[in-house]
């Protein structure tokens, strides 16, 4: 059972390449904030996996902390986006 919590924390890390690369070349600032929501979405479910792998619930506490925050940020840039398209 650890084997697969580990081969799935390993394909969780290997998702995280395409999207730090993206939010490094961007080219524009959606494409970067899209890849800082994949990067967030990544880190909830590692830390997930962590939190049933080693029966920590505060790893869980972590992955809705971060999780909310994200959602938080993201309306926060799609409300400043839609301001800039009108100025």
């Amino acid at each position: 059972m650890i084997l697969l919590f580990n081969i799935l924390l390993g394909i969780a890390a290997l998702a995280l390449v395409p999207a730090v690369a993206r939010l490094a070349r961007g080219p524009t600032l959606a494409d970067r904030v899209v890849a800082l929501d994949v990067i967030a979405a990544t880190a909830v479910s590692m830390l997930s996996l962590l939190a049933v792998v080693h029966h920590l619930p505060v790893f869980m506490d972590l992955a809705v902390v971060l999780a909310l925050v994200s959602f938080v940020g993201t309306v926060a840039f799609a409300r400043y986006l839609e301001e800039r398209r009108r100025l």
